[in-house]
C-alpha cells in the first residue's frame, strides 16, 4: 500500500481562499512573521522608555507614533492579504520572507529615528516590505478575476506611496513632519479605495485571530519591559521593587483579561472593517507604551529617571485610558450592556486622575482588577439564565 505525499508547488496561480473556511488557523509562515516583528515592537518601546525617562516628552510620543506606524501599518496589510490569498507556494514564502527582511531593516532603524530624528532606515525597510506586497497584489491580479480591478488598485497605489515615502528623504526639515502626516493619510486611503470595486475574500474569524496574536506580542513585550526593569534594580541591590512589580504584572494580567474576556470577530462589512482594523493601531501602541511606561515608573523608584513620579504615572495612566476607550469603542459597544458599557470610559477617565495621587501604578491596577470583576459578574450573569433555558430544553 502506498501513500501519496502533496509536495508544495514553486508557484501556484493566487486564486482566493475562502471566506466560511472552517477551522482556519494561523500558518506556521504567519507565526513566524510574528516572532520577527517583536524585535521592531521591542525596539520601539525601549526607545519610548528611554526617551521618556529623560524627560522628552513631545518627542518620545511624536517619534513612538510615527515609528510604530511603519511597524503596525506593514504587519497589517501582510496579515489581511494573507487571510484572503496565502498560497502558501514557494514564491509566496520568498517574497513574505522579504518583508520579513524589511522588518528587520526597519527595528535597525527604530533607535536612530529616536535619537536623532533619522527615519532613512526605517524608510527603507518599510519601502522593502511594501513593495514586496505589490509583488503579490500583482499576482492576486493575474489569479483572481473577480477582484482583478481591487487588486491592480492596491499594486498601484502602494507603489505611488512607496515613491512618495523615498520624495521625504530628500525633502527639507521643515517639510518632513507635514509630508509624513500626508503620505500616512494616503497610505491609509488605499484599501478604502482599493476595495470599492468588490471586498477581498479575507476570513473574519481567521483576522480575529491574527489580531490577538499580535496583542499577545505587544502584551509580552509589556512584561519584558517590566520584568528587565526589575530585574536590573534586583541586580543593583534595590529590593523595594516587588510592590511595583505585582503592581505592573496585574496590570498587564488585566490588559489580556479585557481584550479576550469575549470571542471576537473582525465585522465583514467593509465600512466597519476598516475602523476595526485601523483602531487597533491605538490597542496595540497602548499596551506597548503601557510597559514602557511601568520600565519609567522603576527607573523613577531607583531615582534613575528625570522625571517626577506623577509623570511616570501618566506615562502609564494615558495609554491604559487609550486602550481602555478604543476597546469600549471596537469591542465592548457591540457586545455589553448595562454597568460594563458605562464602565469601559467611567474607568478610563478615573486612570487620568490616578497621576495626581500617591502610588499611581497600585491606583491603576485596582482599577483594572474592579473592571475585570465586573466584566466577569455580567458575563456570569448573563450566561446563568441562558444556560438554564438550555437545560430546560434538553430535560
Amino acid at each position: 500500500m502506498t501513500h501519496s505525499r502533496s509536495v508544495r508547488p514553486f508557484y501556484r496561480p493566487m486564486r482566493p481562499r475562502r471566506r466560511d473556511e472552517r477551522h482556519r488557523a494561523a500558518t506556521p509562515l504567519e507565526l513566524f512573521f510574528d516572532l520577527c516583528f517583536v524585535v521592531a515592537v521591542a525596539q520601539a518601546a525601549s526607545s519610548l522608555h528611554h526617551d521618556v525617562a529623560e524627560g522628552h516628552l513631545r518627542h518620545a510620543a511624536t517619534s513612538y507614533a510615527m515609528v510604530f506606524f511603519a511597524i503596525w501599518w506593514s504587519w497589517v496589510n501582510f496579515t489581511w492579504f494573507a487571510s484572503a490569498y496565502d498560497t502558501d507556494d514557494d514564491v509566496y514564502r520568498i517574497t513574505t520572507l522579504v518583508q520579513i527582511s524589511g522588518a528587520l531593516i526597519l527595528a535597525a532603524g527604530v533607535p536612530r529615528a529616536f535619537a536623532d530624528g533619522d527615519f532613512v532606515v526605517i524608510t527603507y525597510g518599510y519601502v522593502v516590505m511594501r513593495l514586496a506586497a505589490v509583488v503579490n497584489w500583482t499576482r492576486a491580479a493575474a489569479g483572481d478575476p473577480r477582484h482583478r480591478t481591487t487588486a491592480r488598485r492596491y499594486g498601484i497605489g502602494v507603489t505611488v506611496v512607496q515613491l512618495g515615502w523615498l520624495l521625504r528623504l530628500v525633502l527639507p526639515v521643515e517639510w518632513s513632519s507635514a509630508a509624513f502626516v500626508l503620505l500616512v493619510l494616503a497610505d491609509l486611503l488605499v484599501p478604502v479605495v482599493a476595495e470599492r470595486p468588490g471586498m477581498t475574500p479575507w476570513h473574519p474569524e481567521h483576522i480575529a485571530e491574527r489580531y490577538g496574536l499580535f496583542t499577545l506580542i505587544v502584551l509580552g513585550e509589556a512584561v519584558l519591559a517590566i520584568s528587565i526593569a526589575i530585574q536590573t534594580g534586583l541586580d543593583a541591590g534595590e529590593h523595594g521593587l516587588w510592590s511595583l512589580a505585582a503592581a505592573g504584572a496585574v496590570i498587564v494580567f488585566a490588559l489580556w483579561w479585557l481584550y479576550f474576556d469575549r470571542p471576537s470577530e473582525a465585522p465583514d462589512r467593509l465600512p466597519y472593517s476598516l475602523i476595526w482594523g485601523y483602531g487597533h493601531y491605538l490597542v496595540f501602541a497602548a499596551i506597548a507604551a503601557i510597559g514602557a511606561g511601568l520600565a519609567v515608573s522603576v527607573d523613577v523608584e531607583r531615582h534613575l529617571a528625570h522625571v517626577s513620579g506623577r509623570t511616570a504615572g501618566y506615562a502609564v495612566a494615558i495609554p491604559i485610558a487609550v486602550f481602555l476607550l478604543t476597546l469600549w469603542v471596537l469591542q465592548v459597544r457591540r457586545q455589553q450592556h448595562g454597568p460594563v458599557f458605562v464602565a469601559f470610559p467611567v474607568v478610563a477617565l478615573l486612570a487620568l486622575v490616578a497621576p495626581l495621587g500617591p502610588a499611581p501604578v497600585h491606583v491603576l491596577a485596582a482599577l483594572l482588577v474592579a473592571l475585570v470583576t465586573l466584566t466577569v459578574w455580567r458575563r456570569r450573569r448573563d450566561v446563568g439564565p441562558r444556560s438554564a433555558v438550555a437545560g430546560v430544553n434538553r430535560a
